[in-house]
């Protein structure tokens, strides 16, 4: 029994703003506010087929330098003004990384890449880095990990992503029945369609769950359900599922018509190669007019390539998956739109 009080006693636990103090401290402005909801809007029209445009959420696999990621985004801004007649694009900022043992867990969780996990210093850094890329024009999109992260951010996420570990979770389900953004689920890292689909039908629902309000207090939260969820195929830890053939065969499979697709370009999709990524990407454009699909993601950074936490970091590099280099980047994104573009003269002609 003493060594049960003495373990409890070596828990510590530090106190964290809540979200509406974070919120009050680094507000969102009327005119951000309502920028927001439009971006919201055309994603939800691009997912519907309402809007032509080929949604693109491209940006490093995560977050560690804020000088890096606005660099990141003012190349991004230039790039959308140059592709706008056929892509959408979306800054990928993830402020969380999912382990699947240990490491690093993101800028929210340890924002000096010390191991000193000063979370205030995370939540505080990162709502500030979301607002300047909001500022500047761009759409931003997250991927939901911790619940308990989720309303200090709620306001500012354009598009937000379930990942192959939690597309299971009832928990994570939950949360996504009640954010106000579209949120896509991904297959497992098995290749299940079926928890992706699953986890689609429960999100779409209305619920009645334990959460936590804008205040810090627990409550019952009453979700209307989130008509916005959708399909990421991801690829599995066998091989990829983006081509039309893998699409068609997981259509017949479950005897559905499936709800938007979105692909990512990156994990089990390019056998973890990021240099994959934009062969990946050119099939299915190709492709895209019999498989509907209505997105694409790509992990993508200055720097190709990723590298490990240390004293002598290269700057605008991954620290986490590896991502593809800005100039590939920029030079596969404006080739896709040129080929998207013909595609509509030849479609008119």
């Amino acid at each position: 029994m003493n060594s049960v009080i003495a373990s409890l006693q070596n828990n510590t636990e530090t106190l964290l703003s809540l979200p509406t103090q974070l919120k009050a401290q680094l507000p969102l402005s009327p005119q951000l506010a309502e920028q927001i909801a439009g971006q919201r809007q055309t994603i939800q029209n691009i997912l519907e087929g309402k809007d032509h445009r080929l949604m693109v959420i491209t940006g490093p696999c995560s977050i560690h330098d804020e000088k890096s990621a606005l660099e990141y985004a003012e190349k991004l801004k230039h790039l959308q003004s140059q592709v706008s007649d056929q892509i959408f694009l979306v800054m990928r900022a993830y402020i969380e990384k999912p382990r699947t043992t240990v490491g690093w867990k993101g800028f929210l969780y340890d924002p000096e890449l010390d191991g000193s996990s000063n979370m205030q210093l995370g939540l505080e850094k990162s709502r500030e880095l979301y607002l300047k890329i909001i500022e500047m024009g761009l759409p931003i999109a997250s991927e939901i990990l911790s619940p308990m992260a989720t309303g200090y951010f709620d306001d500012l996420l354009a598009w937000g992503a379930i990942g192959a570990r939690t597309s299971e979770s009832q928990i994570h389900r939950e949360i996504s029945s009640h954010m106000p953004y579209s949120i896509g689920f991904k297959n497992g890292t098995d290749g299940s369609i079926q928890i992706a689909l699953d986890a689609i039908q429960s999100a779409s629902n209305a619920h009645q769950f334990l959460g936590m309000n804008q205040s810090g207090l627990p409550c019952i939260l009453n979700s209307q359900g989130n008509p916005k969820a959708h399909l990421i195929l991801r690829g599995s830890n066998s091989g990829p599922n983006y081509q039309l053939a893998e699409i068609e065969n997981i259509k017949a499979q479950h005897a559905i018509e499936l709800p938007a697709l979105v692909i990512d370009c990156s994990h089990g999709n390019s056998c973890k190669n990021p240099l994959l990524q934009p062969a990946v990407l050119e099939q299915i454009v190709a492709e895209r007019l019999q498989t509907q699909v209505r997105g694409v993601m790509l992990e993508s950074h200055l720097v190709d390539g990723n590298q490990k936490i240390s004293g002598e970091m290269v700057y605008g590099q991954s620290v986490t998956d590896g991502c593809l280099g800005w100039n590939k980047t920029e030079q596969l994104l404006l080739s896709i739109a040129q080929h998207l573009s013909l595609r509509c003269l030849k479609r008119s002609a």
